[in-house]
């Protein structure tokens, strides 16, 4: 048998087949992974003398500006290009723009843009509502649960169930159509993404409009509004209704997919880790993340996600700061044998789309085996 690769072990062991149905999916915790005592400390030392968490206003300043030109020249294309279908060329870039836009709210909500704290709160509040369409607040809570716990079962809320199953617990509840999806989940991951989009405008007012306490609440709902009518109203004024529809539905699919394009890559096929584990902040964040190799194009797709161990272990360190802390991490953890998971974008998917579909294993009816499968549509001759 061949020997597996570091990636295959790290993977938390999955459903799977048996005659008597799934196997339960197993969960890491501290006998697995035992806490490292100082790990955390000397590292973060090194990083802080190398300068690396100081801020680069002048990278931010050009990124900035490249999305701005981006817009215009959209703006510019709609204007002239008037009622053709090559409209949906401009739809689709800006559904890219609308994603990088989030990667930067994304930076800001982490403060790593500005060294004012109020600072990156505004311009992720602007950003994140007025450009993108999401709920900051919402981002910002869900987010910083997913750190303090990444894939950590009942506290990291990327792995609760939606239309997508992550545990085979989950799985094992789908019933109806969530069943089927369930079943064939790691397939249908990408395509589904393509809702996504419209998923996070919906919890953004969802979440706006629900009775929890939110200072901003008003300033959200008028960026949103501001921000969907600037968006939306033009399209159906200019373009012929079929048009408008087809407009709108590409550049939210193709947003939708984007971002979860560069967001699933990062933990999911990871170490799944028990409720009750006590493990150390360093072997947490290392441990359930995996970074995706490419260097400064794989930065440029993904907003530097592709240096998810680097950006879990260090939230607030600036974007082109991520591949020179890669070299101490590696290093740090070669030193302490501790994995440090990397593979190429299209691997990544590969393992995401195999974890998937091994959980939605789970949803099979637990008394089918290979045997009375085969035999369910044969009639008995009298």
């Amino acid at each position: 048998m061949a020997e597996r690769t570091p990636e295959e072990q790290l993977i938390a062991t999955p459903v799977a087949e048996s005659r008597l149905g799934p196997v339960r999916q197993t969960y890491s915790g501290t006998k697995e992974f035992p806490p490292i005592t100082k790990a955390y400390t000397e590292l973060s030392q090194v990083v802080r003398e190398s300068g690396l968490l100081v801020r680069t206003p002048r990278f931010y300043a050009g990124v900035a500006v490249a999305i701005v030109l981006g817009f215009a020249g959209c703006i510019t294309g709609f204007i002239l290009l008037g009622d053709s279908w090559f409209q949906l060329i401009i739809a689709a870039v800006l559904g890219i723009l609308f994603t990088q836009v989030a990667f930067l709210a994304h930076e800001a909500a982490h403060r790593q843009i500005f060294a004012s704290g109020p600072a990156n709160d505004r311009l992720g509040l602007f950003i994140g509502n007025g450009i993108v369409g999401m709920s900051r607040s919402w981002w910002a809570s869900k987010h910083t649960r997913h750190h303090a716990n990444p894939n950590r079962v009942g506290k990291d809320p990327d792995i609760e169930i939606d239309t997508i199953s992550f545990l085979d617990v989950d799985a094992a509840k789908a019933r109806g159509v969530q069943r089927w999806i369930t079943q064939r989940q790691g397939y249908l991951f990408f395509p589904l993404l393509a809702f996504e989009g419209i998923n996070l405008y919906v919890l953004a007012l969802r979440h706006l409009l629900s009775r929890g306490e939110n200072k901003d609440r008003w300033k959200e709902l008028a960026l949103l509004a501001v921000r969907h009518t600037i968006f939306i109203a033009p399209i159906f004024v200019f373009l012929p209704l079929g048009l408008a529809f087809a407009f709108f539905g590409v550049s939210v699919a193709v947003f939708g997919i984007y971002m979860g394009a560069s967001f699933a890559p990062n933990h999911k096929g990871m170490p799944v880790i028990e409720p009750g584990a006590k493990l150390d902040f360093f072997s947490k964040q290392v441990r359930t993340s995996r970074n995706v190799s490419g260097g400064w194009w794989a930065t440029w797709l993904m907003g530097g996600l592709n240096y998810q161990i680097e950006h879990h272990l260090f939230p607030n360190m600036p974007r082109p700061h991520l591949s020179r802390a890669r070299v101490i991490v590696r290093e740090h953890c070669a030193t302490l044998n501790v994995p440090y998971v990397e593979t190429t974008l299209f691997q990544s998917y590969g393992i995401v789309i195999q974890y998937l579909n091994r959980v939605g294993l789970a949803a099979r009816d637990p008394f089918e085996c290979p045997m009375t499968s085969a035999t369910r549509h044969l009639t008995v001759e009298k």
